[in-house]
C-alpha cells in the first residue's frame, strides 16, 4: 500500500473535507483528490461518499481508516527507531495518565529522568479513563486495571495498590470512628470511581460488595483526598502510602482497614509498533528501579 495515498485518505477522513485536508497536507486539491482515487482504485471499492455537506466514509473506508491509523504509526515508528539507534534518547515522550494522581507522585520520577536524559521533552496528558479507547499520538499510558485492554498495545502491572478508606483525626474526633460497616450510614462519604466501576459499590475484603451513598464521587484521586484532609468525610481511595508533603504522619487514618476495601493493580501501556523505539525502550530501563522488572 502507498502510504502517502493512505495519509491523504486518513486526511479526509479525519477532516470531513478534500479542502481542509489538502490544505493540512499542503497539496493542492487536485493531488489529494488522485491519491484517494488511486488508493480506492488499489481498494476496488469505494471508500468516500461526496455529499453536498462533506466527505462521509463508507463502510469499507471505514474499516480502512481504523487499521490504516496504526499502519501509518508502525511506519513513523520504523523510521523514528532506525534514526534513533545509538543515540541519546530525545524528543518529546508523550504521556498519559490518570486524572488527579497527586502531583507528589510523580515529581521525584520526573527529576529522576531528567537528570538522566535531559534532552528528552515531555507531553503529558490525563484521562478520566487511560485504557478506555483507541490510544492515539501517545508514547506511555498508565492506568488502573488488573486486566490488559484488548487492542495493539502492551500492558504490564507495574505495583498493586490498596484501595481503603480513611478519614482526618479531626473528623473522626467531631463523628466517631465507625465500628461496623452499618455504622457507614450515619457519615459523609466520598468515592473515587475506578473506570469500570461503580463508586456507589464498595468491595470488602471478604470478596462482597455493600452499597453506599456518598456526597461526592469522582475519579480526580488528588481532589478527592484534599477533601479528606479537609475533614469532610470519610473516603474510599487508593493509597500509595507516601506522605503528602507539609501533612503531619498520621493526619489521615483508616477507617475498617480489616473490613472493607481491596487491591488494584497500576499498569503501564505501551502502543506495541511504539515498544522498539530506542527512546521508549530506554524509558522502561530507566524506570525499572521505580516499577521493578516490567517483562519488556
Amino acid at each position: 500500500m502507498d502510504l502517502e495515498e493512505l495519509r491523504a485518505f486518513l486526511a479526509v477522513a479525519d477532516s470531513g473535507s478534500f479542502l481542509t485536508a489538502a490544505k493540512t497536507l499542503r497539496l493542492s486539491r487536485a493531488t489529494l483528490r488522485r491519491r484517494i482515487d488511486q488508493l480506492e482504485a488499489r481498494a476496488g471499492v469505494l471508500l468516500v461518499d461526496r455529499t453536498r455537506v462533506g466527505v462521509m466514509l463508507t463502510e469499507a473506508g471505514s474499516v480502512l481508516a481504523a487499521r490504516g491509523r496504526l499502519m501509518v504509526q508502525e511506519a513513523n515508528a520504523l523510521i523514528e527507531s532506525v534514526r534513533e539507534v545509538g543515540a541519546e534518547p530525545a524528543g518529546v515522550l508523550r504521556i498519559l495518565l490518570p486524572v488527579g494522581l497527586p502531583p507528589h507522585l510523580l515529581t521525584p520520577l520526573l527529576v529522576f529522568v531528567r537528570e538522566r536524559y535531559p534532552r528528552l521533552c515531555f507531553r503529558l496528558h490525563f484521562s478520566d479513563d487511560p485504557a478506555g479507547g483507541l490510544i492515539e499520538d501517545v508514547d506511555l499510558a498508565v492506568h488502573f486495571g488488573d486486566r490488559s485492554p484488548t487492542g495493539p498495545w502492551v500492558s504490564r502491572e507495574i505495583v498493586r495498590v490498596r484501595v481503603w478508606l480513611v478519614a482526618a483525626r479531626d473528623y473522626l474526633a467531631r463523628r466517631g470512628t465507625p465500628k461496623t460497616v452499618e455504622d457507614l450510614q450515619q457519615h459523609d462519604l466520598l468515592s473515587w470511581e475506578c473506570p469500570g466501576h461503580d463508586g456507589r459499590v464498595w468491595s470488602t475484603l471478604r470478596g462482597g460488595t455493600i452499597q453506599v451513598a456518598p456526597f461526592m464521587i469522582t475519579r480526580h484521586i488528588h481532589l478527592i483526598r484534599q477533601y479528606t484532609l479537609a475533614g469532610l468525610g470519610i473516603a474510599m481511595l487508593p493509597d500509595a502510602m507516601v506522605p503528602d508533603p507539609g501533612i503531619p504522619d498520621g493526619t489521615l487514618v483508616p477507617v475498617l482497614p480489616d473490613v472493607v476495601g481491596r487491591e488494584i493493580g497500576v499498569r503501564l501501556m505501551v502502543p506495541a509498533v511504539l515498544s522498539e523505539i530506542p527512546r521508549i525502550k530506554a524509558m522502561l530501563e530507566l524506570l525499572k528501579p521505580f516499577l521493578g522488572n516490567l517483562g519488556f
